[in-house]
């Protein structure tokens, strides 16, 4: 009993110390743990703590004669403390009219919009991967030539967002093919997706093959090989990359430097941030568990978007490791479930 208060009283400690650290940005000292922890407790009883969870790297003192800031794992334990009181209920955002609402649109415009509203509302680095147009449920579609190697995707999603993808073919097709095809998917697959149509024609392909087209055939090695090209280029929308320029005491900035390089290529920073895309409602990586170059000193709060039972994309916040994670956290929930509904609005 004893080791259980003497462990949470160790805990509420810590707790106080980075939320204030958050707060103020400066090294917490003893005097201060001792006014804001709320406790009967002497500075002396607070150094020792302190000192003890610097021992177990909770913490560390920048300075001799400095208080103490909490390390990543300090942060990790912050996080994981405050998450069920971050998540608890339903959070609303006050947005502006032109939310993200349903309504007619093209795809990458939503995505752009919800890629601001992070920025804007977290002051930090918003960012949206978009999802692959395979798993997009559709109401209508339609294949154009456009060249002997080159067919055109129209697409409009079940939520009335419209958009194109050029595919590329080693297969001829004729605009009567494709038509054809166009027809056949819209009048027996409205409302699945092209991963759907995908798997059912493979599968039927080798019981009827005698009955299936010639066209359909074509337009399953067209797909098949749009699939494999999509894995590996997840376009990302990103917001609010001059934001950390107003925060750079918080960095390194050799390390802010090659970072911002790494935001120039953005096709690489979506295939390393879709690696974290995870069935969390919300998921908070810190620093050196991110496991990129040039994101020690870094925080990112994500979370993903889609149809109930399939996930599409993911989109969050990237910014400093001092931040207001009881803010950013709802916030980031909030909109993931705002484009969600979006996107799946039927």
């Amino acid at each position: 009993m004893k080791k259980s208060a003497r462990r949470d009283k160790n805990q509420h400690i810590l707790y106080v110390i980075v939320e204030n650290y958050l707060k103020v940005g400066k090294p917490i000292s003893s005097g201060m743990v001792v006014r804001r922890s709320g406790m009967d407790i002497s500075s002396a009883t607070v150094r020792n703590i302190m000192a003890n969870l610097e021992k177990n790297a909770y913490l560390r003192q920048p300075h001799t004669s400095a208080g103490r800031v909490p390390t990543d794992r300090g942060l990790r334990f912050y996080v994981n403390y405050l998450f069920e009181e971050a998540l608890l209920g339903e959070h609303t955002l006050n947005l502006p009219a032109e939310n993200l609402a349903a309504g007619s649109g093209d795809i990458e415009t939503l995505l752009s919009k919800t890629s601001q509203l992070l920025s804007e509302y977290s002051d930090n680095i918003g960012f949206v991967i978009s999802p692959q147009v395979s798993r997009l449920a559709f109401r209508h579609l339609r294949f154009i030539k456009i060249s002997e190697e080159k067919v055109l995707l129209l697409l409009v999603t079940t939520s009335d967002m419209v958009l194109n993808e050029v595919l590329e073919t080693r297969h001829y097709f004729t605009q009567v093919e494709l038509d054809r095809a166009s027809r056949y998917l819209n009048e027996n697959f409205r409302g699945k997706s092209l991963e759907v149509v995908r798997d059912y024609v493979l599968k039927e392909i080798p019981e009827h093959r005698l009955r299936v087209e010639d066209t359909m055939h074509k337009l399953t090695r067209l797909l098949h090989a749009y699939f494999s090209l999509e894995q590996n280029e997840n376009q990302i929308f990103l917001q609010g990359t001059s934001k950390l320029l107003g925060k750079a005491e918080l960095f390194d900035m050799n390390r802010l430097k090659s970072l911002f390089r790494s935001f120039e290529q953005k096709a690489m920073l979506a295939k390393l941030l879709s690696d974290f895309i995870s069935l969390d409602r919300v998921k908070v990586v810190i620093g050196s568990e991110m496991e990129i170059p040039d994101t020690a000193d870094c925080s990112l709060i994500l979370s993903h978007y889609g149809y109930d039972n399939q996930v599409l994309g993911s989109l969050g916040i990237i910014g400093p490791k001092q931040l207001p994670y009881k803010k950013i956290i709802p916030l980031v929930d909030c909109i993931a479930k705002q484009l969600s509904h979006t996107i799946s609005y039927r």
